[in-house]
């Protein structure tokens, strides 16, 4: 991780808290967590993304003193997923959403956001937690297409799904446990895609909620892609049916 991406030391975290920059994660040393929570939380007027970690992970993270506390600092801007499916009703298009449920590796994320930007997705949700964290090194992972495309951050990927379902957009779960591959649905239409971590997939309750659940048709000994390539596979689908 760059030194840029991070800041360390109770007072620097703080007056960073405190000027409203864009934190991805704060790591707090165990044993003196209590303490060093109560006061995140309070210089802190939204839900912050914390870890307790033993100070060994904190040593590796910078050989500063750090004083138990690193906040990791995002290159990027959050913006309201609402707004966005809007401006694109607005404009006449209809909207393309990906959501990305659990996926923690950089390079996997880095990719995806490359491959999405270049399909015209219009935004990408990510969960509070359990996501990969956006850093300088995922900005060059992503050949610097993050710039791009709109990321938008959610406590609650149901309570999105929700709002996206209510806007009259259509929900894809792309997974293994799919009926249906991906040739033959309709993408050609206001549609949200979710894919899930390689390790867990995509969570129950995203999935109980799906219009459809479908599936890359596979024909070799391997039974599934990587997230990276399955992302290039389906959306670049959808970039067929809407030209």
């Amino acid at each position: 991780m760059k030194n840029q991406d991070i800041i360390f030391g109770r007072r620097p975290v703080i007056e960073s808290l405190k000027s409203g920059k864009t934190i991805e994660k704060i790591f707090i040393q165990k044993n003196i967590s209590n303490e060093l929570i109560s006061l995140v939380k309070e210089f802190s007027k939204k839900k912050i993304n914390i870890s307790v970690v033993p100070k060994e992970k904190l040593n590796r993270m910078t050989r500063k003193n750090h004083q138990g506390i690193i906040c990791v600092t995002s290159p990027i801007s959050y913006q309201p997923l609402d707004e966005i499916v809007h401006r694109c009703y607005e404009s006449g298009k209809d909207p393309l959403i990906l959501i990305l449920d659990r996926i923690t590796d950089t390079r996997n994320f880095g990719a995806i956001t490359r491959v999405a930007e270049a399909s015209q997705v219009d935004a990408i949700v990510v969960p509070e937690k359990e996501t990969a964290l956006i850093s300088s090194d995922t900005v060059k992972s992503s050949a610097g297409a993050i710039n791009y495309i709109p990321i938008c951050k959610s406590n609650r990927l149901v309570d999105e799904v929700n709002k996206l379902k209510d806007s009259g957009l259509k929900i894809f779960s792309c997974s293994e446990k799919g009926k249906e591959d991906i040739y033959s649905v309709n993408l050609n239409i206001p549609a949200c895609i979710i894919l899930g971590s390689e390790k867990d997939g995509i969570s129950n309750s995203l999935l109980e909620l799906s219009d459809k659940i479908i599936k890359i048709p596979m024909f070799g000994k391997v039974s599934s892609l990587n997230v990276a390539t399955s992302s290039a596979v389906i959306l670049f689908e959808s970039v067929r049916q809407r030209n």
